[in-house]
This record gives structure tokens, sequence and C-alpha cells, in this order.
């Protein structure tokens, strides 16, 4: 795994995430190697960012990935699927409660 899906791996983790066994998580990754250089026959150029300049983009992917999980959960709405198993939405009433006791609520 590239250093670039694992952050999305990571910003799972932060949200107790730990990829268990039909956890659905999916990541795709691509490469932003320079073009032809897989295809070059000689000695192919590169340019890249150097590691102190490439590390905020990790730490982004990390922060987008468990924003983007957080707003998926506050977002999600009650629904009931197959069999009538059924997923409750988070009541917000009680999550903005507990927020306020741990001040975490703006």
């Amino acid at each position: 795994m590239t250093a670039k899906a694992l952050s999305a791996a990571l910003g799972i983790a932060k949200n107790g995430g730990i990829g268990g066994n039909s956890s659905g998580d999916i990541f795709i990754a691509f490469s932003t190697a320079n073009p032809n250089a897989a295809t070059d026959v000689e000695l192919a150029s590169l340019k890249m960012l150097s590691n102190n300049q490439i590390n905020p983009v990790f730490a982004a992917t990390v922060n987008a990935t468990e924003e983007a999980i957080i707003n998926a959960m506050v977002a999600a709405e009650t629904m009931t699927g197959i069999n009538g198993n059924t997923v409750y939405a988070l009541p917000h009433d009680r999550l903005k409660l507990v927020m306020k006791k741990y001040n975490r609520l703006k």
C-alpha cells in the first residue's frame, strides 16, 4: 500500500475503524509519476516534492478522510434493509448534549 493510500486508512483508524472483515473499506491509489516514466527506455528524469513538502499532503488526506466519515455519520438517516435489519441515524439532540458535556460543541 502506498503512503497516500495508507493515509486514508489512518483517517478511518482515527474514527475507531480497524479494517476488519467485511468492513467495506475501499482505497483507490493512483500514480502521480512523471509522464512516460514507465515507458522510457533509458534513464528517466524525475521531479518530486521533498519529504517535508509532501507531509502536509499526507496529513490532509488523513484529516479529509476522518472528516468525511464524521459528515456521513451525522448526515445518515435511519434505514431498513434486507430481512428487516434497521440501522438508526444518530440522534442529533443527544449528540449535541454529549458534545457540549465534553466541550466539543462550538
